[in-house]
């Protein structure tokens, strides 16, 4: 589990709001969840804020679809169109290199079966939905923290290679000539290079524009850069023999008709991603301006979010949890804090007052 125990709880078994604190048997493996962790900070303001899962907070404005669409089974023609339009949207040469899927999660715990390798090497610390999805399909997982420790690995029989990029949490971005290269040779080997870019729309090179390739398959996310989570839309991009592999294997009626019409209309609509992309490009500027204020070490190039570094981790988690904030922590960072961007003015006021407590008192003081 991902996220960070607390252990501790008062005489009467409660949680005691600490960081050392139980606040539960268990928390949520991933971001948001936001009511499942709050039940344990009854004091603290609302309405929450959800700063935990990296989301752009400024929703795409969807035209729901009309009641009647709801009402029958998607036809052919609207999944052919969104596989056009994603393949346009991402630089796909053609829509027969895509396939579609309740969300890159769902597609990630499906690549065991797209693909037949005996072992995966995963560039690290990253999300943890990779190595799990290899691992329950008898995959031996192993964890590399350079990209040389990757590309030695990827020459070793029945091996997929895994990057996420931009990485999820620190934000790292490799070059796209570097990963491009990395799948070269992850071919001439007979295995396949995957690369997560779940959050690639907005910073990075994507490395879709080297499809078709032999040896190469590239996930994308909907719901984080058009702010829709919950449509649960995902792109699963390669060779188009792949693409159709995995096509068959999810089936008929791969995603539903809300599904389709979003990512047919928010694919399609360059204006507005520039436009969200200037958009979390300041915000991110701004968050960073609020943790330099508060004197916290942050890295990460990635726009939709920041990864804070300090020993006070689990303090300052507790601390923004009882301003009614709700942010990511890691059982195998406990250093590491990710923060998402607030979507409204009464958001960064409370942050930065979270911030500016944290600061004046100091962490043991404040957490």
């Amino acid at each position: 589990m991902d996220i960070y125990l607390l252990r501790r709880s008062t005489g009467d078994g409660q949680p005691d709001g600490s960081a050392e604190g139980a606040a539960g048997a268990s928390f949520p493996a991933h971001g948001g969840q936001v009511r499942a962790i709050m039940r344990h900070f009854p004091d603290a303001p609302r309405p929450f804020i959800d700063l935990s899962t990296g989301i752009n907070p400024d929703s795409y404005p969807l035209d729901m679809p009309a009641p009647q669409v709801l009402a029958r089974l998607p036809e052919a023609d609207e999944e052919d169109d969104l596989r056009a339009a994603a393949a346009a949207a991402y630089g796909a040469a053609d829509p027969a290199m895509v396939a579609a899927g309740p969300g890159s999660q769902s597609l990630m715990s499906l690549l065991p079966r797209v693909i037949s390798a005996s072992a995966a090497c995963i560039l690290g610390p990253t999300y943890s939905g990779h190595a799990t999805a290899w691992r329950q399909a008898g995959a031996a997982v192993r964890e590399v923290f350079d990209p040389d420790g990757l590309m030695r690995q990827s020459a070793q029989p029945g091996t997929v290679c895994i990057v996420c990029n931009p990485n999820n949490p620190d934000g790292r971005i490799l070059p796209a000539t570097m990963l491009r290269d990395l799948a070269d040779r992850c071919a001439s080997h007979g295995n396949h290079l995957v690369v997560d870019e779940a959050f690639a729309d907005f910073d990075g090179e994507s490395l879709i524009p080297a499809l078709p390739h032999p040896g190469l398959i590239v996930l994308r996310s909907f719901g984080k850069t058009y702010g829709l989570p919950g449509v649960r839309l995902g792109f699963l991009l390669a060779s188009p023999e792949t693409a159709e592999r995995a096509r068959n294997l999810i089936g008929a009626w791969p995603v539903g008709s809300l599904a389709l019409a979003a990512g047919r209309q928010a694919l399609r609509d360059r204006q507005w991603l520039e436009h969200a992309r200037l958009t979390a490009s300041r915000a991110h500027d701004r968050l960073a301006r609020l943790l330099d204020g508060a004197g916290l070490r942050h890295v990460g190039q990635a726009r939709l979010f920041t990864l804070v570094r300090t020993d006070g981790a689990p303090d300052l988690w507790a601390h923004l949890c009882r301003h009614g904030i709700v942010t990511r922590i890691f059982d195998t960072q406990p250093d590491a804090l990710r923060l998402g961007l607030p979507g409204t003015e009464e958001a960064w006021t409370r942050l930065d007052g979270a911030l500016r407590t944290w600061r004046r008192k100091g962490p043991k003081a404040a957490g």
